[in-house]
């Protein structure tokens, strides 16, 4: 069965940062496109990052270009998000998300991806 467990999130005040990280028990992980999404309360789910398997492609939404930052360890079979500058329109909770499509170097919507973690909430305050 495939996991993927989130850490990172917690409450901090706007303008400053937190890292989120997406450990995995993909066997594949280090061929294996990964993304980060939020959903905030009474929205729907949205891309937030996305990650090609060789860490060398990134992709980012227009609302967190600049600030956000996606990464991986394929040693470790770790994503991160390193979140800075973070605004009150940032509160969500985040997801990361796997896809085992292959036809792209990464993704963008969340029907692409097939596995899912179970999410962290990032609160901030202004």
């Amino acid at each position: 069965q495939v996991q993927l467990v989130e850490s990172g999130g917690g409450l901090v005040q706007a303008g400053g940062s937190l890292r989120l990280s997406c450990a995995t028990s993909l066997g594949t992980f280090s061929t294996t496109a990964m993304g980060w999404f939020r959903q905030a309360p009474g929205k729907e789910r949205e891309f937030v990052a996305a990650i090609s398997w060789s860490g060398g492609t990134t992709y980012y939404a227009d609302p967190v270009k600049g600030r956000f930052a996606i990464s991986r360890d394929n040693a470790k079979n770790t994503v991160y998000l390193q979140m800075n500058s973070l605004k009150p329109e940032d509160t969500a909770v985040y997801y990361c998300a796997a896809t085992t499509l292959l036809r792209k170097h990464l993704y963008t919507e969340s029907s692409e991806y097939n596995y899912w973690g179970q999410g962290t909430q990032v609160t901030v305050s202004s």
